[in-house]
C-alpha cells in the first residue's frame, strides 16, 4: 500500500518536473527572441528606436503607448463582435437556456462515427508517444 502511494507521489513529482522544464525553456525562449528583436531594431536604425520609446514633439505618443491603446481597442472589437455574433445566434435558435442550444446544435450538426480502434491514447512520456508515431508511420508504410 505505501509502496503504491510513493510511485504515484514519483510520477506527480516527475511530472511536475518535466512542465516546469518545458515552461521554463517555453518563457525563455520567447523572452530571448523579443530580446534578439529589440537589439536588432535598435542596431537598424538607432535614433528611429529612440523616437519611439519616449513622445517627443513630432511624435506626441511613444510607441509603446500606441501599441497598448490598439491592443485595447482590438481586444474591445474582439469581444464585443463575438459576444454579439453569440447572442445572435443564441436569438435566432429561439433558445431559453443552455441544454436546449446544445440539444438542437446537436441535432443540427452530423454525428461523428465513432471508430472501433482509435488507438492509444494514454502515453508515460514524450518518448514513449514518439515511438508510438513512428511504430505507426511505419506500419501504414507496410501496408
Amino acid at each position: 500500500m505505501d509502496s503504491d502511494s510513493e510511485t504515484g507521489d514519483k510520477k506527480k513529482n516527475n511530472k511536475l518536473l518535466e512542465t516546469s522544464f518545458l515552461l521554463t525553456v517555453t518563457g525563455m525562449s520567447i523572452l530571448g527572441g523579443f530580446g534578439m528583436a529589440l537589439a536588432l531594431a535598435k542596431k537598424r536604425d538607432p535614433v528611429y528606436f529612440f523616437k519611439g520609446m519616449m513622445p517627443t514633439k513630432e511624435l506626441p505618443e511613444s510607441g509603446s503607448a500606441l501599441a497598448m491603446r490598439a491592443l485595447g481597442w482590438g481586444t474591445f472589437y474582439a469581444v464585443s463582435g463575438f459576444s454579439i455574433f453569440c447572442f445572435g445566434v443564441w436569438k435566432m435558435m429561439g433558445v431559453k437556456n443552455l441544454e436546449e442550444f446544445r440539444m438542437k446544435v446537436g441535432n443540427a450538426l452530423p454525428r461523428i462515427p465513432k471508430s472501433e480502434n482509435p488507438g492509444r491514447s494514454e502515453f508515460k512520456n514524450l518518448r514513449e508517444l514518439l515511438n508510438y508515431v513512428i511504430e505507426e508511420d511505419k506500419k501504414g508504410k507496410k501496408s
